[in-house]
């Protein structure tokens, strides 16, 4: 029997698979449940599995040489995960992701991927729009950490990510923003006065 759901999600990886690359796609695709506080990648590993967030919300964090947890990253729903250091540079992760919430992931193996790309040269057209997608993420993230303040920063976040701070631990947005909590907690005392 086919899951509708499943074809539904595979189908935001890319539409122009062909019935064929769609159905190998279903074959070696697994969802995947995660519980709260689940690490579904730890540093040193060498998982090569591209995981679809379709419900739940992970963060992204190393350890630091004083053994603090920085939170550099916030995966929600419709958004990819993986392990970058073994995809992009063949080398053991060097971060953990941990489930903030209950998760539910769809994931395939990267290699099989690569294969059904490989073979399908339309493909190769959606394998450069999510590079150059996430070129442009990290791109902009780079460039507001040159261009805007702290309180600036805060603002975007929100205007991009409206419903993760009732989601996510203060402590974490403060890290992904390159801030304190303490100073977390002043920007937004200063935005609600200023309403």
């Amino acid at each position: 029997m086919v899951d509708l759901e499943k074809l539904r999600q595979i189908y935001k990886f890319g539409k122009e698979l062909s019935l064929e690359d769609a159905g190998i796609i279903m074959k070696s695709a697994k969802t995947q449940t995660f519980k709260k506080k689940e690490i579904i990648i730890q540093e040193g590993s060498l998982k090569t599995e591209l995981f679809f967030v379709r419900s739940g919300l992970v963060r992204a964090y190393c350890i630091n040489n004083k053994g603090d947890e920085i939170t550099f990253g916030i995966i929600a729903e419709n958004q990819i995960l993986t392990n970058i250091d073994v995809i992009l540079f063949d080398q053991p992760s060097r971060y953990y992701y941990e489930c903030l919430e209950d998760t539910k992931t769809l994931s395939i193996d990267f290699e099989k991927v690569q294969n059904i790309i490989e073979s399908n040269p339309k493909l190769e057209r959606n394998r450069k729009y999510f590079a150059r997608n996430a070129m442009k993420k990290m791109l902009q993230r780079l460039e507001s950490f040159v261009l805007l303040n702290a309180e600036e920063r805060y603002e975007d976040f929100i205007k991009k990510n409206p419903t993760l701070s009732n989601r996510v631990p203060d402590k974490y947005i403060a890290h992904v923003l390159g801030i304190t909590p303490v100073s977390l907690s002043r920007i937004r005392a200063r935005i609600v006065t200023k309403k």
